[in-house]
């Protein structure tokens, strides 16, 4: 099954590969984003003080906000597959129960019948 990566995700893969200061070719391929798209999320990022650009050098760097922007996501990231684990756990919990009663007829799709005991 291929999974794809939000904006989030993407965002947090370019900070993890700056964090280790890197030039443009290295974040691309460490990322696994083409040119173009990597080219969008860099001026994103850095509009966003994220990261900054040393011209000299030719490298990215991490900034505290984007530090604090990769803890936040670490949190985030945990607590949703921390929510997928229950969620999972639920349905199979769900289907468990399901198994022990298993239906022959499919009730909700019959319709109602009067109460005998209730006369008008």
């Amino acid at each position: 099954m291929v999974t794809y990566r939000d904006r989030l995700d993407i965002i947090a893969d370019i900070l993890t590969v700056v964090s280790r200061e890197a030039k443009k070719t290295q974040i691309m391929y460490q990322a696994n984003l083409s040119y173009k798209i990597l080219q969008r999320y860099l001026n994103e990022i850095a509009d966003a003080s994220l990261i900054r650009f040393e011209n000299e050098q030719q490298i990215y760097m991490l900034t505290d906000k984007g530090q604090n922007y990769l803890d936040a996501y670490k949190e985030y990231s945990r607590c949703g597959k921390s929510m997928e684990k229950r969620l999972n756990d639920f349905t199979t919990k769900r289907k468990s129960l399901e198994g022990l009663c298993p239906s022959k007829n499919n009730f909700s799709n019959q319709p109602q019948k009067d109460n005998p005991s209730i006369e008008a």
